[in-house]
This record gives C-alpha cells, structure tokens and sequence, in this order.
C-alpha cells in the first residue's frame, strides 16, 4: 500500500472517529452531564413542541461548545404520567442549529451554517459551507451526513468536489 493510500485511509478513520466523539457527545443521551445554554432571548411554544433558543447562542456539555445564531430543539409532548415531571418524558425528536455554526471539542472544531440531529434515525446532518478540522487535517463539502448507530459518514458536495487536506505527523 502507497504511503499516500495508507494517509487516505488513516483520514477517514479518524473522520469517523471524530464524528463518532462529535455524536456522541452532541445527541447521545449517556451522559450525565448538564446541558447548559445561554442565549439573548429564549422562547417555548407548547404548541409545536418547541423551544428556540436566539442571539449568540452558546450550548455547552463538559469540553463541547456549540455555538449558533439559533438552536431549536423539537420535543416530543409528555405522556399523561403523573409519577414523572414533564421534562423526565419530554423526548427529543429533532434539534437543529443555525447560522455561524461552529462546534468546539478538544482537539477539533466543525464548522457550517445548520446542524440537524434527528433523533429516530439516529442521524447527524451538517449542511452549508460544511469543514471539519482535527489538527492540521480538513476536510470540506456542503454536506456532511453521520449514521450515529452505524458508524458511516458521507461528504458530498452538490456543486464542486468534496476536499481533504491531509497532513503526516511528523512528530516521529
């Protein structure tokens, strides 16, 4: 195998490995950490099951930041369970994030105009002048699409080609 195959291969792992931390800690619900979220203005609507959260949106969970110009989290209503507060049912069915989207967790850093996590299909979409970055290494198209459950990532870019930098380490 070329030493340029061996990078290429070497890149898509590690684009599947940073998906895979990026999921999971974004939209997996193991953990037990607070999801804390400040934002100019906040508004819910019971109506639509919603809750938007507008103005320099800042949404942080241990070491991930996400930071948006909007985050809409769409909920599935609470069952009619009185042994259970609302928020204990409330489900999550679809969370989305627009404008000035950049995702920070130690060592890499995303970047688009919308997220999308739809939680039934278990599926992660970011769309719009979409990078991905860790370390030194890129990765670019208008679409990045991540199966949470399956472990697969799809880059596509609708007008152009899709684009990897890919640097060696050269620690050695």
């Amino acid at each position: 195998m070329t030493k340029n195959k061996l990078l290429l291969l070497l890149f898509f792992c590690s684009l599947n490995i940073v998906f895979f931390f990026f999921a999971s800690a974004c939209f997996a619900e193991q953990t037990s950490q607070p999801i804390q979220i400040e934002a100019d203005r906040m508004e819910s609507n019971q109506d639509k099951s919603t809750v938007t959260f507008t103005g320099k949106v800042e949404a942080r969970q241990a070491d991930l930041i996400i930071y948006a110009d909007e985050i809409t989290v769409n909920y599935q209503k609470p069952s009619a369970d009185k042994n259970q507060s609302a928020m204990e049912l409330a489900q999550i069915n679809k969370f989305t994030a627009t404008g000035n989207i950049k995702i920070v967790k130690e060592g890499w850093i995303a970047t688009g105009d919308n997220v999308e996590y739809f939680e039934k299909e278990r599926k992660v979409i970011l769309t719009g002048n979409a990078k991905i970055l860790q370390d030194n290494n890129m990765i670019t198209g208008n679409r990045v699409i991540y199966f949470l459950d399956q472990g697969k990532s799809i880059v596509e870019h609708k007008d152009g080609r899709v684009k990897g930098f890919f640097y060696p380490d050269t620690s050695e």
